[in-house]
C-alpha cells in the first residue's frame, strides 16, 4: 500500500522539497533596500482602462484589508449618496463586526450624469474630499485608501494632478492607495 515517495509539489525542482524557488536571481534591484524593506512599501495602485471589474478589484483589496484588521477608507468620487451598492453594504456590515479592521464609507459629492446641473458644486466637492483624503493621509487615519473613481475629479481638472502626485508620494507610514476610474 502506497510504497514510494509522496508526489512533487508545485514549484519543487528534481530533488528539492521546497517550495520556494532555488538558485540565485537573475537581477537584484540596486535601490539600497533589503528584501524586506521592498515588500514592505507602501503601495499605489491605480485600476483604469475601459470594462468592468476596477472598482471591484479595488474592493477585493479591501475586504483582505479588513480581514489583516486593517482601517480602511473608501472614498467614492462619482457615485451618488443615494445609490446603494452592494460592495458599500457588505464592507460597513463587516467593519461593524469588530472582527477585523474599521471600514470607513465617505461619498464625495451627489453622484455623476451625463446631464449636469451644477458642475461646480461636484467639482467644490470633489476639492474638500481631496482635502480630507490629504488630512487623513497626514494623520494616518487608515492603512488602506480606495479612492474610488478618482481619476476623473483629476482629469476634470477638479483636482490638481501634480498635488496628488506629491501627496501620495510623500505620504507617510505604510498607508497603502488605491486608485480607480475609467480615463
Amino acid at each position: 500500500r502506497g510504497g514510494g515517495s509522496p508526489p512533487a509539489r508545485a514549484g519543487a525542482r528534481a530533488g528539492e522539497g521546497g517550495l520556494m524557488p532555488q538558485g540565485t536571481p537573475e537581477h537584484v534591484p540596486d535601490d539600497g533596500l533589503t528584501t524586506r524593506q521592498r515588500r514592505n512599501r507602501p503601495l499605489l495602485i491605480v485600476h483604469t482602462g475601459p470594462g468592468k471589474g476596477k472598482s471591484t478589484a479595488a474592493f477585493g483589496l479591501a475586504l483582505r484589508a479588513w480581514n489583516q484588521g486593517w482601517p480602511v477608507g473608501v472614498f467614492q468620487f462619482v457615485k451618488s449618496a443615494k445609490w446603494r451598492v452592494g460592495e458599500e453594504r457588505a464592507l460597513r456590515l463587516l467593519g461593524e463586526t469588530g472582527q477585523g479592521g474599521a471600514v470607513s464609507w465617505n461619498k464625495m459629492g451627489e453622484g455623476w450624469s451625463w446631464i449636469q446641473r451644477d458642475a461646480d458644486s461636484h467639482a467644490e466637492q470633489a476639492a474638500e474630499g481631496w482635502a480630507q483624503i490629504q488630512r487623513d493621509l497626514a494623520a494616518q487615519t487608515y492603512r488602506l485608501y480606495v479612492l474610488d473613481e478618482f481619476t476623473y475629479p483629476m482629469k476634470w481638472g477638479w483636482v490638481d494632478v501634480d498635488e496628488v502626485i506629491g501627496v501620495l508620494a510623500a505620504r507617510p507610514g505604510r498607508q497603502h492607495v488605491v486608485i480607480t476610474g475609467r480615463d
